[in-house]
């Protein structure tokens, strides 16, 4: 696309590096706007920004809180950024974080024996309801091409009732007269050294990305899936077995989102199942996956960012700042990551000042491929 002396041309390949930068520079430009809105409308930026910063860097308990709502939101933007890779769209995160969660109160409130041996089955319980749970969107996918955007997105709402069902009815603590929950799982995960609420869990968001990180770097694996996602006919003519590797990547990225439902079940003051158990950690995972390009390193700085964004809200609503402008500012931040990802694609260069041919040979301002193995796009001239 031209404008005047200029042209927009598409990158064919963007370097992790550029697609970070850019990232970055869109959060950047999103708070420099927020704080104009908010000075606009009587109100002072830079004591929210303050206050934000404060509530979470300014004690212990403001890290460990961060620290806490990512572990759900990594689980389930990890299981995503695979299915990514693959150019998968797994929308039901949010339902096999769920199920996983309920296989695993399951098993913690009618196994007897020592926690450890508790605690092990109900992650292996909830790695298999995951994978379960995406199972039929997945043999869909892989040998009927049925859109698994629809499929996973509406067993959310089956999972959601399932659990709701178990919290009101079959599972229900009767010794709660207030809060309507499951009864409580009366075993929790080891604490970290020197941490007040901080389990072992925050350490398997970590390993699994790295695990994720070398597949994709040194294993054929990895490779085939980056193949499928870049062209599935030309993978199948490669020989490379496309529903099988269709199927085995949504069934791990469900596995690993059940996984995440286990790890928040076993924090210390949850152990409970309840309606409102997942908070929305699974639309929160796709979106942090999304703008993270999957990428796995991506994917722990931008989970930790979500989580940050969240944490300072519920502070800031404790003084006064409507949630409703939390909101908004939630939204105007990620719409910048958002358009910093999609900058990323791009590059400005100088059209040609006469319209002739440029150093690919093409005409300047057409539809093709310039020197530097870019696309250019074609349009007309404003």
């Amino acid at each position: 696309m031209t404008f005047g002396r200029w042209r927009l041309v598409r990158r064919l390949d963007t370097d992790a590096r550029t697609a970070a930068l850019t990232r970055v520079a869109g959060a950047v430009g999103a708070l420099l706007l927020v704080g104009l809105l908010l000075l606009l409308t009587g109100r002072n930026p830079f004591w929210i920004f303050f206050e934000a910063l404060k509530a979470i860097f300014g004690s212990q308990r403001g890290i460990e809180g961060v620290a806490l709502r990512a572990i759900p939101i990594l689980m389930t933007a990890l299981g995503v950024a695979l299915s990514l890779r693959m150019k998968v769209w797994n929308i039901g995160s949010d339902g096999q974080f769920l199920v996983g969660a309920f296989a695993a109160v399951g098993v913690g409130i009618h196994m007897d024996g020592p926690g450890w041996l508790v605690l092990t089955a109900m992650a292996l319980a909830a790695i298999a309801a995951g994978a379960a749970w995406i199972l039929l969107p997945a043999l869909a996918r892989a040998f009927w091409d049925v859109n698994e955007i629809i499929t996973t997105l509406l067993l959310n709402f089956v999972a959601i009732q399932l659990v709701t069902w178990s919290a009101l009815g079959f599972w229900r603590d009767k010794k709660a007269a207030v809060i309507q929950s499951t009864e409580k799982v009366p075993f929790t995960l080891p604490d970290l050294p020197g941490s007040k609420s901080l389990t072992v869990a925050l350490l398997v968001p970590f390993l699994i990305a790295l695990a994720l990180w070398w597949v994709f770097r040194s294993t054929t694996v990895g490779y085939e899936i980056d193949t499928i996602g870049g062209n599935p006919r030309a993978a199948g003519f490669a020989g490379i077995r496309v529903r099988r590797r269709i199927l085995t990547v949504m069934l791990v990225t469900g596995a690993i989102a059940g996984l995440g439902g286990m790890l928040q079940l076993s924090a210390p003051g949850a152990q409970a199942l309840n309606a409102g158990f997942s908070a929305q950690f699974g639309l929160s995972g796709f979106i942090v996956a999304a703008l993270a390009g999957a990428s796995f390193a991506g994917v722990i700085g931008g989970g930790v960012f979500i989580a940050s964004m969240f944490y300072a809200g519920l502070v800031l609503q404790t003084k006064g700042l409507s949630v409703y402008i939390i909101f908004g500012m939630y939204g105007i931040i990620l719409t910048g990551i958002a358009l910093g990802e999609i900058a990323a694609r791009f590059r400005l260069e100088r059209a040609d000042a006469d319209g002739g041919v440029d150093e690919s040979g093409d005409a300047g301002g057409s539809g093709g491929v310039d020197g530097s193995g870019d696309a250019v796009l074609e349009g007309a001239t404003t």
